[in-house]
């Protein structure tokens, strides 16, 4: 693995919060992701199964988890199924866990190869009186695909017809809201990936620049350091930051323009995500500034009402209007158009069209009952926006957010955002060029930065 290994307590830990949550005599399985192919005989890498490795650490293929605590024999509590290693497999895709391993890293002293579940499962169903099985529920998901989880759902169905199934995730998903203390660092680290990534841009962008350069500079950052991309980044400058889901990040950065960077970086899995929009040449327009200064008063006001017992929904309603004072002041929208808006498309909607923030932890949306009231422990991120595609601009600021009893605590707090900080750390040391009568113009002369420079900073 390329991250410092996880205590293993964790995973016991969350185990053993499942098996509080199960009914009497309830069996749960949890598989892994499958190996999703790509073209002609090649696989994508490996996309690690959240739910699996919240509760084992194990990101292996073609793993099982079978948690049943009420098992007549102890042994048969926890259960952890493994491809078996052989020499072939080592030759063609490396190494693969030893039982010694896979009890070091999770916590579970029972482990068999994959050869032996279908004697032991269908044991255990002999035994048990409910099931749970797992599946994506996420609310955004957009499932074309069967899934081995899904595969695996529908074959024991079938083989056990009178059995009570029941859903897993949404136990999950009560679960895995709440960060822990070792999450919790463990995002931070992600933070911290995400920041270093930022300073390196900073430096590194100025009119010139290709989006995939600065993107780059990003992975280098982050790849360095043991971590990876959260996801596939939004690296847009003019009219492309106002496009929400911006990914051919091909354009060449213009002077003038702004530049929109939806980025974070993946450390042991758990996830964190930014977006910062700088000005490609190093200063902002007066137009721009105010635009920028509008999004980032939302944003700390949306920080500070990120508060336990408060509804998403009524948090976001809260952003919302903010927003529309704002965009009245920008001179965006008018009052009289507020008055006379319909209700189901208010005017607002022009300039902010999505949510202010969502929950982040093992995955970037992350799961999480949120019908639900906020509570203690979520991690959220908080991303306000205005997008103006007649003006060839748009500005969104995101940070992630822990909800604690002393209040929202940010975890992005210490990488730059206000706009002067911005400008001071793409002009260091800039100073007033003279004119050519002599007397100072305001006009700065950026340092040239070449590729090369860039890469070996820090």
């Amino acid at each position: 693995m390329r991250y410092e290994p996880i205590p293993p307590e964790l995973f016991v830990a969350n185990r053993q919060r499942l098996a509080a949550l199960l009914p009497g005599n309830s069996l749960a399985v949890i598989n892994a992701n499958d190996v999703c192919p790509a073209n002609a005989d090649g696989t994508q890498a490996t996309i690690v199964n959240s739910d699996l490795f919240y509760l084992t650490g194990v990101e292996q293929e073609q793993t099982i988890l079978v948690i049943y605590p009420n098992a007549d024999e102890e042994k048969f509590r926890e259960l952890l199924f493994l491809r078996q290693p052989t020499a072939e497999l080592a030759i063609w895709e490396g190494h693969k866990l030893t039982k010694a391993e896979a009890r070091k890293l999770t916590g579970i002293q029972n482990i068999h190869w994959l050869s032996e579940f279908p004697r032991l499962f269908h044991q255990l169903m002999c035994e048990c009186d409910q099931v749970f099985l797992n599946s994506n529920e996420h609310k955004r998901a957009i499932i074309e695909v069967e899934s081995r989880e899904a595969r695996f759902v529908a074959e024991t169905k079938r083989k056990y017809p009178l059995h009570h199934f029941r859903r897993l995730a949404r136990l999950m998903h009560e679960l895995r809201a709440v960060k822990s203390d070792v999450e919790i660092s463990l995002i931070r680290r992600a933070c911290d990936l995400t920041h270093r990534g930022f300073l390196r841009v900073l430096n590194f962008t100025q009119p010139g620049v290709h989006e995939y350069q600065v993107e780059a500079e990003f992975a280098h950052e982050f790849t360095s350091h043991g971590g990876r991309m959260a996801y596939q980044p939004i690296i847009g400058s003019g009219r492309n930051a106002c496009c929400l889901h911006y990914l051919a990040n091909e354009n060449i950065c213009r002077n003038g323009e702004l530049l929109l960077m939806d980025v974070g970086a993946s450390y042991a899995n758990y996830n964190s995500d930014m977006t910062r929009t700088i000005p490609v040449g190093g200063r902002f327009t007066r137009r721009q500034k105010k635009v920028y200064d509008s999004v980032l008063k939302v944003l700390k006001q949306s920080i500070a009402g990120l508060v336990a017992g408060k509804k998403i929904k009524e948090w976001q309603e809260e952003a919302e209007a903010m927003t529309e004072r704002e965009l009245v002041d920008l001179g965006l929208i008018t009052m009289n158009q507020i008055k006379r808006q319909d209700p189901d498309d208010p005017a607002f909607k022009k300039y902010l069209m999505h949510g202010v923030g969502h929950p982040i932890g093992l995955d970037v949306h992350d799961v999480g009952i949120t019908t639900q009231p906020l509570q203690n422990g979520w991690i959220m991120t908080v991303e306000p926006g205005i997008y103006l595609p007649e003006e060839g601009f748009a500005v969104r600021l995101e940070n992630d957010v822990l909800l604690t009893e002393n209040g929202p605590v940010d975890l992005m707090a210490d990488i730059p955002i206000e706009a002067v900080e911005i400008e001071s750390l793409m002009n260091p040391g800039a100073r007033k060029a003279p004119s050519r009568n002599g007397k100072p113009d305001g006009s700065h002369q950026r340092p040239k930065i070449s590729t090369r420079a860039a890469a070996t900073q820090h």
